[in-house]
This record gives C-alpha cells, structure tokens and sequence, in this order.
C-alpha cells in the first residue's frame, strides 16, 4: 500500500533535530518536536525560531511563511502525543544503547502502520529495527546539517525493509525538495563511509610525514577543487564525531584503512575536537596562505619530463636561463643527461611519481627536485632523501613565479594529491560493485552531502580509467596496502577498453 505521510514526529530537537522538524513544516506537514524536558524543549524552540529568525533575516521567507512554519510544530515532552503520527524520526546522540530504547518504546506508542525512522549517520539500522515488533518498518533517513539548506537524503533500508517502503520514504524526501538516494545498510552508508576514510588517509599521511597540515589542505583544495581541506573539514565536522564514525566502520570491516589514526585519538582524549572547543588541527586561526617570496637566487634550470619546454619556456620569460629535455627513460644515454643539467643551478623533473632514480643518474643529485603540476593552481614539490634545502627552497619560488601555489612533500608515490585521490575513487567503485549504491546515487550523495564538485564517477571518468587503476598500482607497490589494490571491476574495466564507468548505470 502507499502510505499518506501527513503527521510526523521528530525525537530530539538539537540543531539537527529542529532543523528536520523545521524541513517538513516547510513542506505543509504538520510536526510534534519532543524534547525529553522542558530546559531541552526550550533549547529546541529557540533553535526553531533562530533558523528561521535567519531565513527571514536573509529575505527566504516572509513574516507570514515563518508564522504557518512555526504554528505547523507542537511541541511536547511526552512521547505519548506521538501516537497518531504516521511517520517518527529520531535524532538523538549517536549512541546504540540510547536509540534502541526510544525505539522500544517508540514501538509500543505508535500506531502499527508507523514508520519509524532514524536519522543516525553511522549506525546499524538493522540492529536499532530489531528492537521492535516492525523490523520492515524501520528505515534510515539520513539529513545533512544544516537539514534546511542541505539538499542530500540518505534513505536507508535493511535486510527486512518492507517491499516499496524505500521507495515511499524517498518519494517524502522529494516532497520535501531534497534529493534521496537508496542506499543498503552499512556503517557510514555512502557519504561518511567515502568521506571519513579519506579523512581519516589524510590524517595518517599527516603522522608518516608525507606534507604538513596547511600542504595537505592546500593540495586538496587547489588541487581536487574540494571546498575545504581535509584537517579543516575535520574540525569542522568534530574530531570526536569523526573518531567516532571510523570506529564503527573499523569494528564492522576489520579493515586498517578504518582504523582511527592515532592523531584523532590523541586530539580526542586531549579534549581538542575541532571548532566545538575552539582547537583541533587548528588552534581558532584560518588555514596559512603560503607568503610571496622574492625571485629565487638561482639564474639557470633545466626542466626535464613531459611538458619541460612549455614549462622552462615560462621560467625564460620571467628571465631565467633553461634547458628543456622532454624525454628521461632509464635508457637516455647519460652524455644527453648531463648535458642538459650540467651548467643547470636546480634541475625540475617534471613527473607524478618518484624522481629518487632519476636523482641517482645525476651528477649533483642535490639540484634535483620533483615537481607535479596539478590543476591550474597547484604544483606538488617533491624533495628526495638527496635534496639540497636550497633547491627546494628554490623551485618552491619557481612555482610561484609561474603562478602556481607549491605543497612541499616528500618524494612517494603519487605524492599527495592523488594518493588522497585515488583510494577515494577505488572505495567508490568498490561499493558500486559490491551492489550497495548506484553509480548516480553514489555521485550525486558526494556532490550534495559534501559540496565535492564531482562525483567520484564523474571524476574517474575525467581522469581515465587507466590513469586511475595505474595510480593505485603504483600506491599497492610503494604501501603494500591491500585497500590500494585496484578494484577488480576497474581492472577488468582497462582490460576491455571501457572508457567510461558511468555508462555502467
């Protein structure tokens, strides 16, 4: 049957929880906010009249469109008011113990053909269905903060999940003018799942020494176009949340990707989570902007790998003296290689992987420095164990002459953009083949839940299959890590000539 939703409950009336109560007032429901006493009932009204205070501010709404919002909600501390609602949402703490309670006794006051819904972003919702007499009508609907603005709807079905009941929930979404996506039940459903372990990367690229904070967030932001970086982006979310988050995924998968970085534990324990407390990665002050530096005291550079001659043709017009060698295969005959670095004060290797080979042919292997050119804006300075201070230094002020913004980072396989990148994409793909989302779902969940400026599909497609399995083929080789093995599906993608992974949906 196709269920009428006209009167819904919200549980839990924090920012998260009046801001869905506030969704669906919005929408011409009419809503019953329960607060578990009056102190936090009068926290949830006033949480209510600010956001739409806000919207009002900022001429969204009317003085008449806010008064029908407001007097659509009643608001109670008794759960026994929710017996006649079609559908209860909770969004109380993210602790099993506590949701599986109120679900409990949610079961007992609600009418049989209530759908009850929870708004966890990582929890089992099997496990919080299974304490109640309706296991196939329990769903998740999974909103973003802030839920008026944010378009994204996670709906969440299990196992048990009624025939149609995902489908009705996703059609209220629309309602609602969000936009769903269908996804199984599994700890951090599409968007944390993708999102946290790609924080959580960051984090111990961050402890192995890879780049620093501000070069990692710089990198992403310039780089990927990601409206934050990852450290910011952290703080932003809570390091609390998000060590949270990745312990339920660890615990569900066993996998080592999963596992909270030490960093956010000892973040954690220290009482530093983000911008809640005023410090976490950042202590409160905005992400560094690299300062300007003078021209480099360097007057000669050669510049080998793909694109050297459009490059050192750059540095000559700002007045440098170049040399250009397009080509450096470990069979160049090493007269050719040392004549084009021999007078050369820094040498530049163009290139996206390791230049540590290439260092060793050279006869002053301190001058080499790797440079990956990312983007418009970005350009990734790879320094190896051979290096010179002085000539990393120098090619960080070459790159700024040429109007790109330079991350210093150690010389390792993909260096940072797309060692964060590609893993990222591979969990994507790995999920899609794994039969949990859909290609589009899986995108337009990335693009809306977290502001990206493409889908992980849309930006393998941009990319290359090829390019990206061979990335994550150079990762598996220099890390080891099985999660960086190229999934079998963008494999067998290559093999066939398949150019593009969306046309898959």
């Amino acid at each position: 049957m196709t269920r009428s939703f006209e009167k819904v409950g919200v549980v839990g009336l924090g920012t998260m929880g009046a801001g869905i109560a506030e969704v669906f007032a919005r929408a011409g429901l009419r809503v019953i906010g329960v607060e578990a006493d009056p102190d936090a009932l009068g926290r949830g009204r006033d949480n209510l009249e600010n956001s739409t205070g806000r919207a009002l501010a900022k001429g969204r709404l009317s003085e008449a469109e806010r008064a029908e919002i407001l007097g659509r909600i009643t608001l109670t501390t008794s759960r026994e008011d929710l017996a006649d609602a079609d559908l209860v949402i909770e969004a109380i703490p993210e602790v099993m113990d506590f949701k599986r309670a109120l679900f409990t006794d949610l079961d007992r006051i609600c009418k049989p053909s209530a759908v009850l819904a929870t708004n966890t972003s990582s929890l089992s919702v099997t496990e919080i269905a299974a304490t109640t007499g309706r296991p196939g009508r329990v769903v998740g609907m999974h909103f973003f903060n802030p839920a008026p603005v944010m378009r994204l709807v996670e709906v969440v079905h299990t196992v048990v999940t009624e025939d149609g009941l995902a489908e009705e929930i996703a059609a209220l979404a629309r309602r609602l003018g969000k936009t769903p996506v269908s996804v199984g039940d599994r700890a951090g459903f599409v968007v944390n799942r993708l999102l946290l372990t790609y924080l959580n990367h960051a984090a111990v690229l961050l402890e192995n020494g890879l780049a620093t904070r501000d070069g990692i967030d710089a990198a992403m932001k310039l780089g990927v176009g990601v409206p934050m970086g990852p450290f910011a982006l952290l703080d932003l979310i809570g390091l609390d949340t998000s060590y949270e988050v990745m312990c339920v995924l660890f615990q569900e998968t066993r996998d080592r990707r999963h596992a909270p970085a030490p960093i956010l534990r000892e973040l954690v324990t220290a009482g530093l989570l983000g911008r809640k407390t005023g410090a976490g990665f950042y202590d409160g002050q905005a992400v560094a902007t690299p300062p300007a530096s003078g021209k480099p005291t360097v007057s000669s550079v050669a510049v080998l790998g793909e694109g050297a001659r459009e490059f050192a043709a750059r540095l000559g017009d700002a007045g440098f003296r170049t040399t250009a060698l397009e080509t450096v295969t470990a069979g160049e005959a090493e007269d050719t290689l040392e004549r084009a670095v021999e007078t050369a004060d820094v040498v530049i290797a163009l290139s996206h992987t390791p230049v540590i080979e290439l260092a060793a042919r050279l006869p002053h292997p301190r001058r080499l420095v790797g440079l990956h050119l990312v983007g418009d804006r970005l350009a990734e300075v790879a320094s190896t164990v051979l290096t010179s201070p002085e000539a990393t230094c120098a090619v960080e002020g070459l790159t700024k002459i040429v109007g790109r913004v330079p991350v210093h980072c150690k010389d390792r396989a993909e260096f940072v953009v797309d060692a964060l990148l590609y893993p990222y994409l591979n969990d994507a793909v790995r999920m899609y083949d794994s039969g949990y989302a859909g290609i589009e779902d899986i995108d337009a969940a990335m693009r809306l839940g977290c502001g990206y400026p493409a889908g992980p599909f849309e930006m393998i497609d941009a990319l290359g299959l090829e390019t990206v399995r061979d990335g994550l083929r150079a990762l598996y080789t220099e890390y080891r890590d099985p999660a960086f093995a190229p999934a079998p599906l963008l494999d067998q993608l290559v093999t066939a000539g398949v150019r593009s992974i969306r046309g898959l949906s």
